[in-house]
């Protein structure tokens, strides 16, 4: 984002990072080893713990090289392999996809099913309209008949044919956006890298999106939550082995128009930004794809207003902390449990 108010958006977006490696400082045995880069339109951080430094900068290195393999394969708007499969959407034609893009999509198509459409990565239209699929954003209010004729096409992933690693659509309104899922799949990878590498002490942050390995020597890895709208956490968090947390925030890539703000979280049933909350963290405890849940599971949680804590059961999160327009804090019983709160912080509300 090029505008000031993107600037400050994806500033507060790296006070996550800041955080944890603030929190990272402190006392332990062994070397402490980070690299940093910058994809996926945000600021990314590895850290190892413990292992000797030439054998965890490869290491870190070659998650690195991963991420921006993975930035390069599935970005929205600069060719990609996703873009050719969306050019081949809009002609009404089949395209040939590899097995981890069919991953992505068996997956997407799981968690819309799942959050009754609340992800869907198939409204890149609607995404492009609002001007989120741009390296020189500018801030502009979409077109609202071009807004309204998005919605009622009602594109979804759910209307991809699949057969064997041939791809096609029902509908030549789907455009695939990727965006809310690669993260998450980044992060499982990551984990998988350093396995591979024998780094058994990690953490891995993407922009808000972070997976603890093992332990920070005889301390666990700890990492803060990001208040939406103050600078500094509101609460500190521990991780432990294979746990993963996400956010949703309407801070990380937004602008102010008329004196509102409009957030690159979307709602697909109305196609405009969500105005009701300003940010929902969840924490995934380790599984299968636990990184992949926990950049996913934020956004239906994040869009379901009221309904956040059932779409939270639906996604199986019993861990979250959510942020109302109004500045009203509610955390599970489960998160609050975990957290420890920022002097002068606490939960509003407490749900089971």
């Amino acid at each position: 984002m090029h505008n000031q108010t993107g600037r400050r958006g994806l500033c507060l977006s790296f006070l996550l990072a800041l955080a944890a490696a603030l929190l990272l400082s402190g006392c332990g045995d062994g070397p402490l080893v980070r690299q940093e880069s910058y994809v996926f339109g945000t600021k990314v951080e590895v850290v190892s713990f413990g292992s000797p430094e030439p054998e965890a900068r490869a290491a870190l290195a070659a998650v690195l090289r991963e991420f921006d393999r993975l930035h390069r394969s599935y970005h929205a708007w600069q060719a990609s392999d996703l873009t050719r499969l969306n050019d081949a959407i809009a002609q009404g034609k089949p395209a040939q996809v590899d097995d981890e893009m069919l991953h992505l999509l068996d997956a997407s198509r799981r968690y819309a099913t799942l959050s009754d459409g609340l992800f869907d990565p198939a409204i890149g239209h609607l995404i492009e309209l609002w001007g989120f699929h741009s390296d020189t954003f500018v801030p502009r209010l979409p077109d609202p008949a071009a807004v309204a004729a998005a919605v009622r096409a009602h594109p979804s992933v759910l209307d991809l044919e699949i057969r064997d690693h041939t791809v096609s659509s029902r509908k030549t309104a789907v455009m695939l956006d990727l965006g809310g899922i690669a993260k998450g799949y980044a992060l499982d990878r990551a984990a998988a890298i350093l396995h591979e590498h024998g780094i058994r002490n990690a953490l891995i942050n993407i922009g808000g999106n972070v997976m603890a390995l093992g332990t920070k020597g005889k301390q666990t890895w700890s990492v803060g939550i990001q208040h939406p709208r103050t600078p500094g956490p509101m609460a500190t968090l521990a991780l432990y082995d294979g746990e993963a947390i996400g956010t949703s925030g309407d801070y990380q890539r937004y602008f102010d128009f008329d004196g509102r703000r409009y957030s690159h979280l979307l709602d697909p049933q109305s196609g405009e930004p969500a105005r009701h909350t300003e940010a929902v963290t969840i924490l995934i405890t380790p599984g299968e794809a636990s990184g992949m849940r926990s950049d996913v599971c934020s956004k239906p949680v994040f869009l379901a207003d009221q309904r956040w804590r059932d779409m939270a059961r639906r996604c199986g999160v019993d861990h979250v902390l959510k942020v109302d327009s109004a500045g009203r804090v509610s955390v599970t019983t489960a998160m609050r449990a975990r957290l420890r709160w920022v002097s002068g912080m606490q939960a509003d509300t407490v749900v089971e």
